[in-house]
């Protein structure tokens, strides 16, 4: 009585928590939880085939085949085959982003990672410290260092794992933070900064000198970036010794630079390790390589090489091989080799190779060997780079934006990425095997940016490049029109952000809007185009603007060549509710607003919002999609070092705000608000470290975590036909949660009941076509071949279980637990308690489904576990063939034994429990269609009639079978009793009575599987019932077509066949049963399987 009482209270006190806090991860068992949705799976899709950046590779020291890939945001991966296949270890962390990754030389199971990209780029994630796993990657701790964001090299002690260096950029924004380079000597426990500041000053890079761990070298390097330009470096910059380990540091200074330098690329040369080399930027994107040897002491400049491109703060890594002394690879676009110390320096041949490279780990059992990380993926050249191998099997493509079109009969996803074009492919294909790279195509080239379709056609995409180069794409013919607004004669250059935004309206497909610093109309798909506003921005100039908390002089390390302009527009909005109405947000705090389609705007200054700091970026502006004067606003301050979510809605054009953060977590950036077409308050986030979504409008909101990683998800879409949500990564490619429609439906109130079955869309009813072979899987292709999934076939079931379903047995056994716990005693349950546990099935959950005249068709298994699950019916009836006592082992080809398609139409499904041998229904039956995806080239027979001779080979395969395995079986009984005659006391007639029974046997398997002495040294035998249903099922079961006359007489001959024997394989299996009871007469032992001798 106590124990129910004390569960009582428990459950009450679990019931009010739940009425009263919602926060998104408040406790474990908690209804409205994270965990509850994860059963909500979103597909991956990659692609591949383009891949995206790799920020560091550290291989194995004692097996060249084991590598670590550090992506610069998109975690790490790690091969043990060399790249064969790769497997993602580090998604459950909090970090995205990676700097660099290092395997400890004493015990290679120990791997550090630095979080926080290791480039100075305008869109780079950051990341939350430095972590360690002791287990080659299975699990991983924070080690500290949380607020470095930017780390880009650790050094660990040769011989003390205790003891690790590391370089730590720090904040890229802001000033402050944990930079420069920090020492442990137990293991990460501590940390001690001793190069660097609080301020600008960290460290990007340090090496060791493989004789004397005690001598060490660091870069450091003081930069600042802002939403309007870069300083790559300043007087903090430079080059450092150690001879104490880290302890202390003289900073080097003879022959170097005397002007501000800026990133610094370092390597000491393997062979003679008092040479050092040196890539310094200088002065406004210049710069030089210098050499010393003299471990540092001096220097010599040597060229002035430098990494060109996007900047030398983007790449600028220098490595010396250690097969050549004196060979320096230097990382930028291309990356260039000198084999005289940096005198001179050539491309290294990349062909057939993505360029922007920025990392590169080298065999020591091969001079030839070459491991090289990229922005478009990872390549190897066993030719010492004549030629390229691309893994095309690492799927971290950086998407920007995406846009989806309206196809028939699925959709295509299309997105611009950084630096690996605009990509576009299919949502799902009709093949078995899913979605391949060469699925995908490239739509443009460059960096991709956002693309926009044309609704009702689907073969016009507009697609653009970085900074406004917008084109229009035919898709028929693969054509390209630039068709990019061009300021007029004596205007000014437009100022277009580095990722333009660009809007097909709502209320005409061929009307267009584009924004550089004013906003454009076009009203015939791009050809020509007409300003509908002056100058939204601020419209400064970045050089006046404060860097480093001052305005900087112009010798300095200034870059701004690849980053965007500033004072542009960077997101725009039309009301579907209402033509005209307009709404531009800008990069410099600013939001306008329209009524009339231009001819006045009304300013928004982001300061006026609540609680919203005026310099924040607009990432996002949504109309809301059911009334005119409601709009969502996505804003972020991060490029002034500020990661709190700014997400707003205004239901009067602006003239008052309030936040609908909720409770969406501290440091994650919002980019991106999508509100439902059918439900008003259920809206989706795309932030920094996820997709999140809300059923109330904003106060409430959960991580959708299924199958997805921590990631940047940048843009979020739902495709209206499929209510799909599709998610375009930073990092890991895109991402699909199919069918949205159960979070229109999930309320608290409805959590709180024991289950619920959700809608099911239609499914669709066809053959899967062959892509690589009529079975699932990659096919002849080898195991790096990439594929992503298909939603499973047929119909898919959504249903959600309030609590675990549980045995008797583990009820009890948390109890005991919790009786342990709470220290008080556990009563023995008694026998019988402890045989009826022994006795109890598993629980079960199962989906009937039923066709329209409430026949069950097919029952599907379901886990048992609390929260959502999806379970796929195949649109099959069960197996007809007969099951063995002890079923073989799967073929190694082809498909298990199943049933074939339902004819298309309507059905229901419905949940039940089956606990303790009692079924429970749980729901009341949805309804839901099944129809024909196509029609073939050939108009074939109805799919009722279709479906109904599938029920006919159905129903002879199942006499059959049953036949084939019953006279199997007599065949084996009759086979042992042999051996029960030899004991018995029979007369020569029972003996002449058993050859007669095998021998007929043995015609009857003759008649029914042909001759077995023919097909031993395979010989043709004559046409057998089961090679003429198998001819059938081979006529019938890859198309929806029909079966065609010669089928249909097969099937004829076999029924027929069947039907004759039926009777013979009844009778023979009696006369076994006599003759057994006969032998017992004879007193011969009983044999197992026959019937039990009386007393």
């Amino acid at each position: 009585m106590k124990r129910k009482v004390r569960l009582g209270l428990v459950l009450a006190f679990v019931a009010a928590s739940f009425v009263t806090s919602f926060a998104a991860e408040a406790k474990k068992d908690a209804v409205w939880s994270t965990k509850t949705f994860e059963g909500l799976e979103l597909r991956s899709l990659g692609p591949g085939f383009m891949s995206g950046r790799i920020a560091d590779v550290a291989i194995h020291p004692e097996d060249e085949n084991l590598w670590y890939v550090a992506v610069g945001s998109g975690g790490v991966w790690k091969t043990v085959n060399a790249g064969v296949t790769f497997t993602p270890v580090f998604d459950d962390q909090s970090s995205y982003s990676i700097g660099c990754v290092t395997v400890d030389p004493s015990n290679p199971h120990r791997v550090w990672v630095g979080t926080g990209e290791n480039v100075g780029g305008r869109h780079v994630g950051y990341g939350d410290g430095i972590y360690v796993s002791h287990d080659g990657g299975k699990n991983w701790a924070n080690k500290g260092l949380k607020e470095s964001e930017h780390i880009s090299r650790i050094v660990v002690h040769p011989e003390n794992p205790d003891v690790v260096w590391v370089a730590a950029q720090g904040p890229l924004w802001s000033k402050g933070g944990e930079r420069g380079v920090y020492k442990t000597t137990d293991g990460g426990e501590s940390w001690k900064r001793t190069l660097g500041d609080d301020a600008w000053v960290g460290a990007t890079e340090i090496v060791i000198d493989p004789r004397d761990p005690n001598r060490l070298y660091a870069a450091s390097w003081q930069r600042h970036r802002t939403v309007a330009s870069y300083m790559g470096g300043g007087p903090g910059t430079g080059l450092h010794r150690s001879v104490d380990g880290g302890e202390t540091w003289e900073l080097l200074s003879e022959g170097l630079p005397e002007s501000r330098m800026g990133k610094i690329g370092l390597a000491i040369s393997p062979q003679q390790p008092d040479v050092l080399y040196a890539a310094i930027e200088l002065d406004r994107r210049k710069g030089a390589v210098y050499r010393s040897a003299d471990r540092g002491s001096t220097w010599s400049k040597m060229s002035e090489a430098v990494a060109g491109g996007t900047g030398p703060h983007y790449y600028q890594e220098l490595y010396a091989s250690p097969h050549a002394f004196d060979r320096l690879y230097l990382a930028g676009v291309r990356m260039q080799v000198s084999d005289d110390g940096g005198k001179t320096f050539r491309r290294v041949k990349e062909v057939y190779k993505h360029s922007d490279n920025h990392a590169l780990a080298f065999r020591p059992s091969d001079p030839d060997y070459l491991l090289m990380g990229s922005d478009g993926g990872l390549y190897e050249s066993f030719d010492l780079a004549e030629n390229w191998r691309f893994m095309e099997n690492l799927p971290v493509t950086q998407f920007y934006k995406l846009a989806l079109d309206d196809a028939e009969p699925f959709y295509n996803i299309y997105g611009g990425t950084q630096d690996n074009s605009t990509e576009g492919g299919p949502s799902r294909t009709d093949n078995v095997q899913g979605i391949q790279n060469s699925d995908w195509r490239v739509v443009l080239d460059w960096d991709g940016h956002q693309p926009a379709t044309e609704p009702g056609n689907p073969d016009i995409l507009y697609a653009e490049r970085q900074e406004g180069f917008l084109s229009r794409v035919d898709l028929t013919t693969g054509e390209v029109v630039h068709v990019q607004p061009q300021a007029g004669e004596g205007e000014d250059h437009e100022r277009f952000n580095w990722d333009a935004p660009i809007l097909v309206s709502p209320h005409k497909p061929t009307r267009l809007y584009f924004a550089s610093q004013r906003v454009w109309r076009s009203d015939d798909r791009g050809d020509s185009w007409r300003a509908v506003s002056g100058d939204l921005t601020r419209d400064q100039d970045r050089f006046e603007l404060p860097i480093m908390g001052a305005t900087q002089s112009w010798d300095n390390a200034w870059d701004v060549l690849a980053m965007s302009n500033y004072n542009t527009i960077t997101s725009l909005a039309e009301s579907p509710m209402q033509e005209g109405l307009l709404w531009a947000g800008t990069d410099d705090g600013r939001l306008h607003v329209t009524t009339d389609g231009g001819e006045n705007w009304r300013l928004i200054e982001a300061g006026d919002l609540p609680g919203v700091p005026d310099t924040a970026f607009v990432n996002d502006i949504k109309a809301s999609l059911y009334e005119a004067q409601t709009v969502f606003v996505a804003l972020d301050n991060h490029k002034y070092g500020d990661y709190t979510p700014y997400l707003l809605k205004s239901t009067d054009n602006g003239k008052s705000w309030k936040s609908i953060r909720g409770d969406l977590p501290d440091r994650t950036l919002v980019w991106r608000v999508v509100q439902d077409h059918e439900r008003r308050e259920l809206l989706f986030a795309g932030t920094e470290f996820g997709i999140y979504f809300t059923v109330d409008g904003g106060t409430r909101w959960l991580r959708l975590k299924g199958g997805v990683p921590t990631i940047s998800f940048r843009d979020l879409a739902i495709q209206r036909r499929e209510d799909d949500l599709v998610g375009a990564s930073f990092g890991r490619g895109f991402y699909v949660l199919d069918d949205i429609a159960p979070l229109r439906e999930v309320s608290v109130e409805q959590l709180e009941q024991p289950a619920t079955l959700f809608g099911t869309r239609k499914a669709w009813w066809y053959v899967p076509r062959s892509a690589l072979g009529f079975d699932p899987g990659k096919g002849d292709q080898g195991a790096s071949h990439f594929l992503a999934p298909n939603p499973p076939f047929g119909s898919v079931f959504t249903y959600y279980l309030k609590e675990d379903l549980k045995t008797a047995k583990a009820t009890r056994q948390e109890t005991e637990k919790t009786a342990v716990e709470e220290k008080t005693a556990v009563a023995f349950p008694g026998w019988d308690a402890v045989e009826a546990e022994h006795r109890e099935p598993q629980p079960k959950i199962w989906l009937t489904v039923r066709d329209a005249a409430g026949e069950i068709v097919r029952r599907v298994e379901g886990p048992t576990k609390k929260g959502f699950h999806r379970v796929a019916w195949d649109l099959r009836y069960p197996r007809p063939k007969a099951m063995l006592q002890v079923e073989p082992p799967p073929p190694m080809w082809g498909l298990p034994p199943r049933g074939l398609m339902v004819a298309p139409g309507t059905f229901t499904v419905t949940l039940t429990r089956q606990v303790g041998g009692e079924v429970t229904e749980l729901s009341e039956p949805r309804t839901f269609e099944v129809v024909p995806l196509r029609e073939g080239a050939l108009k074939g027979a109805d799919p009722q009639q279709v479906a109904q001779f599938w029920r006919e080979l159905e129903s002879g395969y199942r006499l059959f079978t049953a036949m084939q395995v019953d006279l199997k079986g007599q065949l084996a009984k009759t086979k042992r009793m042999a051996d029960v005659l030899a004991w018995s006391q029979a007369n020569p007639q029972l003996e002449m009575r058993y050859h007669e029974l095998r021998g007929r046997l043995h015609t009857l398997d003759a008649r029914l599987n042909g001759s077995r002495a023919r097909q031993e040294p395979g010989e043709k035998v004559k046409p057998t019932i089961n090679a003429r249903l198998f001819s059938v099922q081979l006529g019938v079961e890859r198309s929806t077509y029909g079966p065609t006359p010669t089928i249909r007489k097969s099937l004829e001959i076999a029924q027929r066949e069947i039907g004759e024997l039926h009777g013979e394989v009844e009778q023979v299996a009696r006369d076994v049963e006599a003759f057994g009871r006969a032998l017992v007469d004879a007193g011969a032992p009983w044999l197992e399987g026959g019937e039990l001798p009386q007393p």
